[in-house]
This record gives C-alpha cells, structure tokens and sequence, in this order.
C-alpha cells in the first residue's frame, strides 16, 4: 500500500475557512432564532404546568437545555423556577439547570478551536508563518489565556459570572482558553449563585410566572456582583501591574551605559 500524501496547504486553508464560515452562520443562526422566539412568548405558558411538578421539571429541563441554541438569558429561566418549586428546592434545581445549559457551549467552543488550532499548525508547517496563521478564535483565546493565567482558573471564572456580562460569552472564554471542566463547573456554581439566588426568589414571591428579570432588584444586584468581580480581580490585577513595572525597571537599568571607575 502506497504512503497516503500529505493535504496541499491550499485545501488546509480551504477546510479552515470553512470551519471557520459554518461556525458564523451557525452563531448568526442562533441570534435570529433568540430573537425570534423571546423567552416570554414560552415561559409564559407554563404557569398552568406548575401544579404538576413533575411535567413542570421536564418542561423547564427542556428548557434549559434548549436554551443555548436560543440564545436565551438564563435569569428567567431560573424566576421561572423558583415561581414552580420555591425558595429552598428552586435554588439547586436552578444551578444544576445552570450548570446542564452552558456545558453544551463549553464543549463545542473548546472541541471547534482545538480543530482551529490543529489547522493553524498545519499551515505553520506550510508556510513558516506561525503568527499570520492563527485564526480568530486562537488568537481571542490568546487574550482569554492572560487572563486566566493571571487570576487562576476557578477565581477567573468566578469573577466573569459574577460580573453582568452576557453567560454565552463568559462560557466562550473560558473554553478557548483551555480552562479545566472541573474548575469551569465549581467557578460557575459560584459565580452564578447570587444572581440565581435572587431570581429564584423573585420568582418565589410572583403572583404569576413572569420573564421581567430580576425587576428592580436587578441594578442592585449588577452592582454588588460587579463589586464582587473587581475584589476577586483586584489582588490578580496588582500582582501583574508590579511584576510588569519590576521587569520595566530591570530593562531600564540593564540598558543604562555602564560607568567606569
């Protein structure tokens, strides 16, 4: 059996640009359909279900794990829950669904920029241009790299949930910059716990399911969570700034002419 050939780097670049369109269209895809389909317009339709917990949980279960290709806030779900269970059942039941919805994310940017980056050493060992090479995703893992690698993983994941940054992307960084599953799952169960907490006793105390959010508790909540963010940060963020001054002022001295006796 003859030796199979190596793929030209033109079809290299061709299968990576392909990679690369299908992975926008598929984003675009799931935006129009967030768009298309608000979570009122199905949520509100449940509360005739919460008096059958047990048609209630696969509804909501459903939910969560379609949520993602819906491109949905995980907020309402979790008011939703807490308005079907309560406080104290509500509240794990949220961060489980939490934790169940965001994983499909996690996996599929992780397993897409492994193949991206499979393709940009390919077409380094083509072409002797390793930077030119990388695509988008590699590179925007790059910068989610630094991060994570001046925080720590479980502190930096924490940190980005806490902060009101949209859960999808929060998800997205983490997964192309190589974070641990273990440590995504616990950083997302932490960080994520405030905000499931009041959503679900939002929900708890409504008359009726609702899909407003968190209403007015919504900007308190922001603050304090993004408060909580930058304390977590802060000791990271001060241990970079004097490790990048120290290396400055060791260039600056090491460039000085030296003087003679």
């Amino acid at each position: 059996m003859s030796p199979s050939l190596p793929s030209p780097p033109s079809l290299r670049s061709s299968s990576g640009s392909i990679r690369t369109l299908l992975g926008a269209l598929t984003v675009g895809a799931l935006v129009l359909a967030g768009l298309a389909v608000s979570p009122g317009d199905v949520l509100g339709g449940l509360e005739s279900l919460a008096a059958d917990p047990y048609r209630f949980g696969l509804v909501v279960g459903g939910l969560y794990l379609a949520r993602p290709a819906l491109a949905w806030p995980t907020t309402p779900l979790a008011v939703v829950v807490g308005y079907g269970y309560g406080i104290a059942v509500g509240v794990p039941i949220a961060l489980l669904g939490v934790v169940a919805t965001v994983l499909p994310v996690f996996l599929a940017v992780r397993r897409f920029r492994s193949g991206e980056a499979e393709e940009a050493d390919s077409r380094s060992e083509c072409t002797g241009d390793a930077d030119r090479s990388k695509p988008l995703l590699e590179r925007a893992g790059a910068v989610a790299d630094r991060y994570y690698g001046a925080t720590g993983q479980f502190r930096g994941v924490t940190a980005s949930r806490l902060a009101p940054i949209p859960s999808d992307i929060a998800t997205a960084a983490a997964a192309a910059s190589g974070v641990r599953l273990r440590h995504f799952v616990a950083g997302t169960v932490a960080g994520e716990l405030p905000w499931t907490v009041a959503a679900v006793v939002v929900g708890a105390s409504a008359a009726t399911v609702t899909t407003d959010g968190l209403g007015d508790l919504g900007l308190a909540l922001s603050v304090a969570c993004g408060l909580g963010a930058v304390l977590l940060l802060a000791g990271p963020a001060y241990r970079a700034l004097r490790g990048r001054f120290a290396v400055e002022s060791a260039d600056s001295r090491s460039s000085r002419p030296s003087q003679s006796d």
